[in-house]
């Protein structure tokens, strides 16, 4: 894997990197030099410097910061000179992470004019909004959703992908929006990580062969003429650097691995983009050897500044200045230092503009590093244009709404569906003729949110209906338009019953959506609750129907027991809102004949156990096509080789039963006297505490709490003797949530709390379960936030839920687990 084109190895490469304590050494002169772009005239670097030197201490700070609109007013960018802003994952204008297109416009509008609002005599720094467009304009509904990156790497066609970047840099213009967070050119090595579909593949030369195309078609080639007077936008490479390498792939982990696989892996993507001019480079909340990068000078500022004359700004991930050795959210002048030049501070923006302040006049960060940081910033915008581009709605294809969404747009998304869906098994069955009776089953089939994966809207993409989605297709409005036109009938029917019986059936599962930290695996498999098809499929099959698997995921999983069972299995990935691109290659015409075959190859390879590591089933570039014709199938081993689940993280109790390692206990409420819940029916606390079983979607799949008050009160917790560190789930708007049901309203307050170390677990009042009808299920949501002040002090969680009360109280509790969807959510100081 060490063998990317373009790359040689030094002489010396054979050396590993020696490491001084925790300090990660670079060798600057092993990675190699790129000659960046001419994107400026001499004129316009003229007008920056000359900018530059007009600026006090207090707007360059402001420059170098960027605020989330939850977070954020125009009044407050104009007050503090900010640089940027961004639109998190769960946030969006006014408030409203789902509003519609012309508000984004009007709010850009809003903080442009802001921007430019100031004292007489004062240089005029139009802001910048940078926004998630990470697989399309996917923050806005009704925008383009083409496939995420796993599946556009299984496609092998960068001129395809320069058309998606081009087309969503087009999007994004209509919008009011000047940058997006991408593209992502990880190299997944592990893929029980999360964030792996973001990545295009875990081959680093089929990576860097997509990058250029990518930088492209989001900013154009490059050149000296102004970025807004085309279709473009600026585009980040993302995350620098291995964030695809950490170990045991954790997200924001730590990459153990030597300088050269640094450089040749997770390097290479890099190469293309500095040639084509990226204007921005995202760090990485991840580490190397032990250091996290954002804190990282010998990478940002000797690799990447100096030896790769990376010419743009380098900006943080969310808050991730947080989270380098020594620094708080509140102050991080080691991350500037380092070389960071705009810190990502979503709601921490306000203290760092007061901390920076007094340590660049004391001499903390140097008046030097400062002034770079800036002219960094302000050359980008130069080079955008901004100085004098005028206000968003002014400006080529802004409020031009009939481009989000359109049929262009789409037939290129639909393009890249029918590219990127990979054949792994056919016997014979595919294609399908489409004038007969074909029946549709799985729960995925008529899902658009769950095909269109994480980053979709939301952030987790999850909470989404499919109305949600205004000219998407679903898979199975897809099937059904083709079945319809060739004079066929298709039937939807999840669970595989039917009344006439079916001539073929094809059943989409696999996935549902998420995104960072809520994606991990412990293993490669689904979990459980996600195999039921696998029961369709095998019921569809004895009695006699053909099955056509279609998997919609993320990333390869073990999924045997379906090979073995389908005629036909196909991979869809994640593809977004075309799915009329995988019915195109399901069918024949009416007479048989192909009209498009499968050129989908593995982008990595497909695991034959759950086990990472373990035996590969499929190789790293496997695919059939229709013209290699019926296969013969060996039944495939049906041993995962572990024995985990596949639980997804974050989650503690669920069917009314503590997850692996977790106790679910009874205790005071000053933590005394505490039983471990093991059997049902049962009590505690002298008979004060009474514990059964009820039902929750499954029999029993809940526990029901009777609680007599007394002066010690009591409380049910979930807890482990094993700490746990959910420091990255604080750092953004991920909640506990628990899905409970109120059975007799409490005689006194009720309070929530976890048990998590110094200076954490503040009780946070559960009011709101006794607002909540009597027997009705609900999952309410408390924001991690809400637990601690800082996000230091979530390293250590032993109970993660503490719910305790004073009084009398019945009620039922199904699930506890983090996430981002609630029905009711508590609000906290």
């Amino acid at each position: 894997m060490l063998g990317v084109a373009g790359l040689c190895a030094p002489a010396y490469a054979s050396e590993e990197p020696s490491i001084v304590g925790t300090e990660a050494i670079v060798h600057p002169e092993i990675w190699p030099e790129i000659a960046y772009p001419r994107v400026l005239t001499d004129e316009s670097e003229a007008r920056v410097q000359k900018i530059l030197a007009q600026m006090t201490i207090e707007e360059k700070v402001g420059q170098i910061l960027q605020a989330d609109l939850d977070s954020v007013t125009p009044e407050d960018v104009q007050k503090y000179h900010l640089g940027s802003v961004l639109n998190g994952g769960n946030s969006g204008p006014y408030g409203n992470d789902k509003a519609p297109a012309k508000d984004w416009l009007a709010y850009a509008d809003e903080f442009y004019n802001a921007s430019i609002n100031v004292k007489k005599g004062r240089p005029i720094i139009p802001i910048i909004w940078g926004t998630d467009a990470v697989h399309g304009h996917s923050n806005i509904i009704g925008a383009t959703l083409f496939p995420h990156n796993v599946g556009l790497g299984a496609m092998r066609d960068p001129q395809l992908i320069e058309k998606i970047g081009r087309a969503t840099a087009i999007e994004i213009r209509v919008t009011g929006q000047e940058w997006t967070f991408a593209p992502t050119v990880t190299v997944p090595q592990d893929y029980r990580w999360g964030r792996a579909y973001e990545g295009y593949s875990s081959d680093p030369s089929l990576v860097a062969s997509y990058v250029g195309s990518m930088v492209r078609g989001l900013q154009g080639p490059p050149s000296i003429k102004p970025l807004l007077d085309g279709p473009y936008v600026l585009a980040s490479t993302k995350h620098f650097l291995a964030d695809g390498g950490t170990d045991g792939g954790k997200d924001q982990g730590d990459a153990k691995i030597s300088e050269l696989e640094l450089r040749y892996i997770h390097g290479a993507p890099y190469l293309p983009a500095i040639e084509n001019g990226v204007a921005t480079v995202m760090s990485s909340f991840s580490s190397w050897q032990g250091k996290k990068i954002t804190g990282h000078k010998g990478l940002q500022t000797d690799v990447l500044k100096d030896r790769m004359n990376f010419e743009g700004f380098i900006v943080t991930d969310w808050n991730a200045h947080g989270q380098v050795d020594g620094c708080t959210n509140a102050s991080c002048p080691q991350a500037v230092n380092a070389g960071v030049d705009m810190i990502m501070a979503p709601d921490s923006w306000k203290s760092l503009y007061h901390s920076i302040i007094p340590q660049v006049k004391d001499g903390t960060i140097p008046m030097a590093r400062l002034d770079d940081a800036v002219l960094r910033i302000l050359r980008v915008k130069e080079r955008l244009g901004l100085f004098d581009a005028g206000k968003p709605s002014s400006r080529p294809y802004s409020g031009q709404y009939e481009y989000l969404g359109s049929k262009e747009h789409r037939d290129i998304a639909r393009e890249a569906v029918r590219k990127s869906m990979t054949l792994l098994k056919n016997t014979g069955v595919l294609p399908l003729k489409p004038n007969g009776n074909i029946l549709v089953a799985g729960d995925g089939a008529d899902d658009i949110a769950r095909q269109a994966g994480g980053w979709t809207i939301s952030w987790q993409g999850t909470g989404l209906t499919n109305d949600m989605f205004p000219g998407a297709t679903s898979l199975w409005g897809g099937i059904n338009q083709a079945v319809g036109n060739a004079g066929g009938k298709a039937i939807l029917s999840p669970d595989g019953s039917y009344t006439d019986k079916p001539d073929a059936a094809i059943v989409v599962f696999g996935e549902t959506p998420y995104a960072e930290f809520q994606g991990d695996l412990a293993s490669l498999q689904l979990r459980p609750e996600l195999r039921a098809p696998y029961e369709t499929m095998r019921k569809l099959k004895q009695q006699g129907i053909p099955v056509v698997a279609v998997m919609i995921t993320g990333r390869p999983l073990y999924v045997n027991p379906v090979l073995n069972l389908a005629d036909a299995f196909v991979t869809a990935w994640l593809p977004g809102s075309e799915g009329g691109g995988v019915a195109d290659m399901l069918f024949s015409d009416a007479e048989g004949r192909v009209k498009y075959d499968f050129q989908g190859r593995l982008p990595t390879s497909w695991p034959a156990t759950a086990k990472h590591g373990g035996a590969t089933l499929f190789p790293f570039g496997y695919g059939l096509t229709l013209g290699d014709g019926p296969m013969k199938w060996t039944n495939l081993s049906e041993d995962a080789a572990v024995e985990d689940a596949g639980t997804g993280a974050g989650i503690y109790f669920d069917k009314g039963i503590p997850a692996a390692s977790w106790s679910l206990m009874v205790t005071r409420a000053n933590g005394a006297e505490s039983l471990r819940v093991t059997t049902v029916p049962s009590s505690a606390l002298a008979g004060r505490v009474k514990i059964t079983s009820t039902d929750h979607i499954v029999q029993e799949g809940a526990r029901k709490f009777e609680i007599t008050g007394g002066v010690d009160g009591a409380a049910v917790e979930l807890s482990t003797q094993d700490p746990i560190d959910i420091t990255r789930e604080t750092n953004g708007d991920v909640l506990l949530l628990t899905t409970i049901r109120i059975d007799k309203k409490p005689t006194e307050k009720l309070s929530l709390s976890m048990r998590c170390g110094v200076n954490c677990g503040d009780k946070i009042p559960f009011d709101i379960l006794a607002e909540q009808k009597l027997g009705e299920w609900n999952v309410i949501g408390v924001p991690l936030k809400c637990f601690v002040g800082s996000t230091q002090g979530l390293n250590k969680v032993e109970a993660p839920f503490i719910l305790s009360t004073y009084g009398d109280v019945k009620f039922s509790i199904a699930k506890v687990a983090l996430g981002m969807d609630a029905d009711h959510v508590v609000k906290c100081k």
